[in-house]
């Protein structure tokens, strides 16, 4: 018997909590986090193949004609992209795939025809409980202008009425609180029948 890997497409606004949920997810050993790939510059301190695969557009509009990206967006006049033959190939070896996206990217991949894209497909949506409560924490961090916490409050307010689209909606309360919800969706998901074979079929 076989497991099938699941791929697990998780958005949220901006400090929602999503980053601290991928950044402990991907310390595991039964999760692999799908780099993306981009066309900008890398910026300080971020890593080639850790933070994203960074190429040139030529390369990435190459790949763009060979059907190579399972979603890609062209953002601030830069391509990003998520590659579907190296989610493929750990998801038919039965090993999880996190794919951190945004709602556009989700709404993407939900609409795949692939058919196995389909099957493996567990999307979750992390919704701040306020934008009150939304705004203190992206003052909390200290990171941004308030002018870029309006305009980040502006764009959560519209990717939060997207909750429906969604498989699933974590109501973000801690951060522990956040990754034992995440955790037992992983559990009940991973125990579908539907994604066991047999080797001997």
């Amino acid at each position: 018997m076989k497991r099938l890997g699941i791929l697990f497409v998780i958005s949220a606004p901006s400090g929602a909590g999503k980053s601290t949920i991928c950044s402990s997810l991907r310390q595991t050993p039964d999760t692999v986090y799908a780099v993306s790939c981009t066309t900008r510059t890398p910026r300080a301190g971020e890593t080639d193949g850790e933070d994203y695969h960074f190429m040139d557009t030529a390369d990435f509009e190459r790949r763009i004609a060979a059907g190579d990206f399972l979603e890609y967006a062209r953002v601030h006049d830069h391509y990003y992209g998520t590659v579907r033959q190296t989610i493929v190939d750990h998801l038919r070896g039965g090993i999880d795939v996190l794919v951190d996206i945004d709602v556009q990217g989700a709404a993407t991949i939900r609409q795949s025809k692939d058919p196995f894209i389909q099957d493996s497909l567990v999307d979750i949506f992390i919704m701040p409980p306020s934008l009150d409560e939304l705004r203190h924490r992206l003052e909390k961090r200290g990171t941004e202008t308030p002018e870029q916490i309006d305009f980040r409050l502006t764009t959560a307010a519209t990717e939060m009425k997207c909750w429906r689209e969604y498989r699933y909606t974590i109501i973000s309360g801690s951060m522990e609180e956040d990754l034992t919800k995440f955790r037992a969706i992983t559990r009940a998901e991973r125990y579908l029948s539907r994604r066991i074979i047999s080797l001997e079929d």
